[in-house]
């Protein structure tokens, strides 16, 4: 008695931490509609985070090219010592403290050893810098090409999510798929094993009938599997660390005119982006050709001197200057690095040319896929129709010794992949339609996702 009460309570507390596990299982699981999904990817991609943060670092060099063009303001402070006759001269000079007595010809010849506290504040201010203001214009084109590039990720991961999300429905729809094509082959198992009790089978039909259940049993196994894999991966492009579930997509992108998606691609993201690269590029090599011309700036400085204390004030004075800089010649670099630019900014040309041309055939290669895709949901339903209605009628007839069991195994068989099949071309469909929409750049805004 006491041996059988205590089985009862481990059989008691093992189902209630499998309860307890299946309720935390659950917890763990989030569900998402289609809009909510993408827009929270948009903000929790990890990808995304760090493409933004060069979006961020792009943007700081324009604040750097920028600082080229404005003032410089320097503060140093030096100290010296020295028994040099000209430094002890020029120090006595600048501290204000130079006497008659210092004309003397040992004093100028062997001075006693003095000591400088300097203090020098410069400010420079370019006047005619065209290096440097091309440079900042050709900064802005860059950051404007990596803000379009950041956005032409976006989209990327906007379809990811709904590619992802379509395939987490399928997933579904293959585990309610497998345990249909279970529920049938239990059935047939029990026709067999009633047809064999009542001596109108044979018992090979229920061995084979057996095997099919088995079957059915691992592929819903695989299934399942297959299904938590599908929500896991969701989660992670949403920034998650749980599995993320999704709802029946009611929310599809609508499907356009051909027109549309070609007159959108033309201003897909990474096409700006490569027309700004491609400006950028140009201006480098103006660039290039600006270092052929002076600069010209101005410069003043305002300078302490004191014998005893840093920055002390026994004598000061300023000067001011103005200052034209010419190369004239620099070992050849200026000519090479125009050659460099020249080179680049006919490489971004081409290369411009060439997404255009390709983008243009994804676009129509994307539209012809949605047509198949539509074309092969029509087939596959009819092919299920006709699946079914062999079914049902391969049962009956078997059911009346008219056909033998592989028959019916095979007709079965044939139904599930059918049912499979129709699953697969139906999301297959709403994924390639979210293809046309991203290949053209405007999946974000079929989605009703404003920046």
């Amino acid at each position: 008695m006491v041996m059988l009460k205590s089985k009862m309570v481990n059989m008691t507390v093992s189902f209630v931490f499998i309860f307890l596990l299946a309720q935390i299982s659950v917890a763990e699981e989030v569900i998402f509609k289609l809009r909510e999904a993408v827009g929270t990817a948009l903000e929790n991609n990890d990808d995304l985070k760090a493409f933004e943060s060069s979006v961020s670092a792009e943007k700081a060099d324009i604040g750097i090219s920028r600082s080229y063009l404005l003032p410089q303001i320097n503060l140093e402070e030096s100290f010296v010592r020295t028994n040099n006759p000209t430094g002890v001269f020029s120090i006595k000079l600048n501290e204000g403290r130079f006497k008659e007595s210092d004309f003397e010809i040992s004093s100028l010849n062997n001075p006693d050893p003095v000591s400088d506290f300097e203090t020098d504040i410069s400010v420079e201010q370019p006047i005619l810098a065209i290096q440097e203001a091309l440079a900042l214009k050709s900064a802005n084109k860059e950051y404007l090409a990596k803000r379009e590039e950041f956005g032409r990720q976006r989209e990327y991961v906007a379809f990811r999510v709904v590619e992802t999300y379509i395939q987490v429905g399928t997933a579904k729809e293959f585990v309610r798929v497998a345990r249909k094509a279970l529920e049938d082959a239990r059935e047939q198992l029990r026709i067999a094993n009633s047809r064999f009790k009542s001596g109108m089978g044979l018992y090979s039909d229920t061995l084979r009938a057996e095997t099919a259940v088995t079957e059915a049993e691992q592929q819903l196994v695989s299934t399942e599997k297959n299904l938590k894999v599908a929500k896991r991966s969701l989660g992670l492009l949403l920034g998650l660390e749980e599995s993320v579930d999704a709802e029946a997509v009611t929310e599809e992108i609508a499907l356009r005119e051909f027109e549309y998606y070609t007159e959108k691609s033309l201003s897909r993201k990474d096409v700006v982006s490569l027309q700004y690269r491609y400006e950028s590029a140009r201006t480098n090599v103006s660039i290039a050709d600006a270092g052929y011309l002076p600069r010209i700036g101005v410069r003043g400085t305002y300078q302490l001197n004191d014998r005893n204390v840093p920055f002390g004030s026994e004598g000061d004075s300023w000067f001011v200057a103005a200052i034209l800089r010419w190369e004239i010649f620099n070992g050849g670099r200026r000519e090479y690095e125009r050659v460099r630019a020249s080179h680049t900014a006919s490489q971004m040309e081409e290369s411009l040319e060439g997404i255009k041309k390709s983008v243009s055939l994804s676009v129509y290669e994307s539209f012809l896929a949605v047509e198949e895709a539509k074309k092969n949901v029509e087939l596959a339903e009819k092919s299920l129709e006709t699946a079914a209605e062999g079914t049902r009628l391969v049962r009956k007839r078997y059911e009346n010794s008219l056909s033998p069991f592989y028959d019916l195994l095979d007709s079965q068989l044939n139904l599930d992949r059918t049912r499979a099949n129709l699953v697969a071309k139906q999301n297959g469909y709403s994924i390639s339609v979210a293809r046309l929409s991203f290949e053209s750049g405007t999946i974000l805004e079929d989605l009703g996702i404003t920046n």
